[in-house]
């Protein structure tokens, strides 16, 4: 049985698709092929025009600030995506399970650029992406390794975006762009969710993804799936 979505034409009726289907890929096009809601915008739906009802790239931000039940960030193919907190339980246990970050680091799955990057914002709680590379001292030089780190952390689901904060200098002079804002992922959700996720196997979550996504795209390439569940 599959999924039905309707047109979407607003914030609102992104929400209330994105509650009902559980995940998307993000972006203007679904071009891996698995899901994403951008393929029911209606021709109201305009990309980048600041408008936070029509305009996709504000919602990731206002679903961010105005939501606790959706999680957005480079989820997918290291590509940006949502997930919602009834759903997030599953992909956790199927890319984390039970093991804490010493241990994974441990067994050599986290880059010592990761490794870096993690221990800030635990320390710190939450922290703008131009702030972690300012305490971390990283470099120009680091630039690759460090955005390298920084998606592998949130696609491992240890860190999650969690809203952006504005830039100042050292006069106190807004500057730039706002940043965007990183937070631990169980300082995102409420505990429930990880008590759920180590409730799970492995095998019991990645089942119940798999059921699911053929369900919205019965059609699915069997690898991209894997790939797209797993994190990879």
């Amino acid at each position: 049985m599959s999924i039905t979505v309707g047109e979407i034409n607003n914030y609102n009726d992104f929400i209330n698709a994105l509650l009902k289907v559980g995940m998307s890929t993000g972006g203007e096009k679904n071009s891996d092929g698995i899901f994403a809601l951008c393929d029911y915008y209606g021709k109201s739906i305009i990309w980048h025009t600041e408008d936070v009802d029509t305009d996709p790239w504000e919602w990731r931000i206002r679903v961010l600030d105005q939501r606790n039940d959706i999680a957005y960030g480079k989820l997918f193919f290291k590509k940006s995506g949502y997930i919602t907190a009834d759903w997030y339980p599953y992909f956790y246990a199927v890319r984390r399970g039970i093991k804490s970050f010493e241990e994974d680091y441990s067994d050599g799955n986290i880059s010592f650029y990761a490794k870096r990057v993690y221990e800030l914002i635990s320390r710190e709680g939450t922290l703008p992406l131009h702030i972690i590379k300012q305490l971390g001292n990283f470099t120009k030089e680091d630039k690759t390794k460090f955005d390298n780190a920084i998606t592998e952390l949130q696609m491992k689901m240890y860190i999650t975006m969690c809203g952006r904060s504005k830039k100042f200098s050292k006069t106190g002079q807004e500057y730039g762009w706002s940043s965007t804002t990183f937070c631990k992922a169980e300082d995102f959700f409420e505990e429930d969710i990880f008590e759920k996720a180590n409730s799970l196997s492995k095998e019991q979550a990645y089942e119940k993804l798999y059921t699911h996504i053929l369900e919205l795209n019965p059609g699915v390439d069997s690898k991209k799936l894997d790939k797209f569940i797993l994190g990879k």
